[in-house]
């Protein structure tokens, strides 16, 4: 941002304009005469402070347009600190206005000297929320191995598993197939200071319901034709680390008693075996089923469901990140145009919109394969809609809430996630696309959160 300290004025007299004007010797000044023309400086400019009277125009001689002129303003740039100008017939609506947000009010008539100093303690303030606003985001750390993302719903999963990962609780994540449930149970093992074993993965729908018991649990020699060696299950395997145990609505319904017991005892028994040997172990489980269908259907047993259940993170799917698509669509292609020995330069702006356009039914798996396909066909410098296979949607622009603040908040934060993915995350050209300046768009991503 900027580093010049910027005042508006809003207010209707011209002498009191030029007064007021030339009593911050230290800010730029931009002076307003009614409301629209003070949202429009608010939008360009973004002033640390603003003076508002409340006697504007249409209702100069009232207060309804200037407290809706504080809303506004304080609608538009909820950080800016506002002081109410008043006369004294409006205390009690000042009083109002600094009930509703507004940071203080100054009664009239205008003494320069000392407006100037409530003006300068309000950009004071003003500058050291917005210094402890970015230390805050400069220490939020939702990055893990392997999981790239930028949107605030898989921020909100990031969060969690960073809360969860220190802990011994079994974790349940579900999701639809491809949104990423391994790379979330990795980084659940590897942010676990006090697990020093292996991660080891099973998926309980590849491998037949006749040899799951075995390969969880492992056998003694002897125990069954074939059998010419004692082998330890998987579970033993984790010894001292995370048993990732994939696509658990597939479990047999035979093996789940002996699951639950492990889970609730943390021994295991081999097949042929007497002897029960204790596991120190993480146990995460994760499916794209829904379990409590599957336990109405008696499918799956309710007792395992709770014991597994313990902590459940839901990963959304790809159409519901907002921002995503392009953000991993460009590491993917980074990685396989390396990978594949190609010198492509990247995409073309209609192959972009047909990424951001498309619904992903097949989620992370289906952009990746779509990206290392488009990079291996392409014929050109660039890979185009054509290359992925992909056209261009209409939007659907589907609202789901009447609040407009929330509403807007979305659609801001959507629109200028977009615009920095089709720039690469470069703000200046992102300001462009959006038809705003450069220090107004750090204010707006500083405002809704968004990591560039």
């Amino acid at each position: 941002m900027e580093s010049t300290k910027k005042i508006l004025v809003v207010e209707d007299d011209p002498g009191l304009q030029k007064q007021m004007k030339w009593s911050f010797d230290d800010f730029e000044v931009f002076v307003a005469g009614d409301r629209k023309e003070a949202l429009k400086i608010i939008a360009k400019e973004h002033p640390s402070v603003a003076t508002v009277d409340l006697g504007l125009p249409p209702d100069p001689e009232g207060s309804t347009e200037g407290l809706a002129t504080v809303e506004d303003i304080l609608a538009a740039a909820p950080n800016t600190k506002v002081i109410v100008v008043s006369g004294n017939d409006e205390r009690s609506n000042a009083v109002q206005a600094v009930a509703s947000g507004a940071y203080d009010f100054y009664q009239k008539p205008i003494d320069s000297e000392l407006l100037n100093q409530i003006v300068t303690r309000a950009h004071h303030v003003f500058e050291l929320e917005e210094e402890n606003r970015r230390l805050t985001m400069e220490h939020i750390d939702v990055s893990m191995e392997g999981m790239i993302a930028n949107s605030p719903q898989m921020q909100t999963v990031c969060q969690r598993v960073e809360k969860v990962a220190p802990s011994d609780a079994t974790v349940l994540l579900l999701g639809d197939s491809g949104t990423g449930k391994e790379v979330c149970a990795r980084a659940l093992h590897g942010k676990n200071p006090s697990i020093s074993g292996r991660f080891v993965a099973i998926n309980c729908a590849a491998i037949p319901e006749n040899l799951l018991e075995s390969e969880l649990f492992g056998y003694e020699k002897g125990a069954f034709t074939g059998a010419t060696k004692t082998t330890p299950g998987k579970i033993e395997y984790a010894e001292g680390g995370t048993l990732f145990l994939d696509e658990m609505g597939e479990l047999p319904m035979s093996l789940q008693a002996k699951l639950l017991r492990f889970l609730q005892e943390r021994v295991v028994e081999r097949i042929g075996g007497r002897e029960e040997i204790a596991v120190n172990v993480r146990v995460i489980c994760a499916t794209h089923q829904d379990l409590e269908d599957k336990i109405e259907k008696k499918e799956f047993r309710e007792d395992l469901y709770y014991r597994i259940n313990e902590i459940p993170i839901n990963i959304p799917p790809l159409k519901d990140r907002d921002g995503d698509v392009l953000l991993l669509a460009r590491s993917f292609f980074d990685q396989i145009n390396l990978e594949q020995g190609k010198k492509l330069k990247g995409f073309t702006k209609d192959a972009l919109t047909a990424l951001d356009a498309h619904k992903w039914p097949g989620n992370v798996r289906e952009l990746k394969n779509r990206i290392k396909r488009a990079v291996i066909m392409a014929d050109g410098k660039h890979i185009t809609a054509v290359d992925l296979e992909l056209t261009p949607a209409e939007d659907s622009n589907e609202v789901n809430s009447f609040d407009l603040r929330e509403v807007r908040v979305a659609v801001e934060r959507q629109v200028i996630t977009k615009a920095l993915n089709h720039t690469n995350g470069k703000v200046s050209p992102a300001a462009e696309l959006l038809g705003v300046s450069r220090p107004t768009l750090y204010d707006l991503i500083q405002k809704l959160g968004i990591n560039v």
